[in-house]
């Protein structure tokens, strides 16, 4: 990417999909279909809690994003983190998935985009700052 604005807004916008899905949907509880999916694998007499605890590692995740501190171990967790979730849920709680299997297609999509972010245009970002 030639402007380091379309980069840092990329960057907020992948932290955003991370803060929301942990404040929004597992902290606050706003959408109770992640509570149901961390019920059916993981159990149902701690979901709440461990539905709690993944919220604020999302929202880590968030802050990690944006300080750009290690920001190539900070893509590769988040690609590593999107796959195993997806794979797990894809096997073990499709019928609890907003689009079902089709989750999958956007995981990919996500786990492309931080790939891009980070490896491709973040490279270029870097080749161009030291010219």
């Amino acid at each position: 990417m030639k402007h380091p604005s379309i980069q840092t807004l990329f960057t907020y916008a992948i932290a955003a999909v991370w803060l929301i899905n942990g404040l929004l949907c597992k902290v606050l509880g706003l959408v109770p279909r992640h509570g149901r999916i961390v019920a059916r694998i993981l159990g149902g007499e701690w979901a709440g809690v461990f539905t709690t605890a993944i919220g604020f590692a999302e929202i880590g995740m968030a802050v990690w994003i944006v300080s750009r501190i290690k920001s190539r171990i900070c893509a590769i967790t988040q690609m590593l983190v999107v796959a195993a979730m997806n794979t797990l849920e894809f096997m073990l709680v499709p019928d609890l998935l907003l689009w079902g299997r089709y989750n999958s297609v956007f995981a990919l999509a996500f786990v492309a985009v931080v790939f891009c972010h980070e490896f491709v245009f973040g490279r270029a970002a870097a080749g161009q700052a030291q010219e």
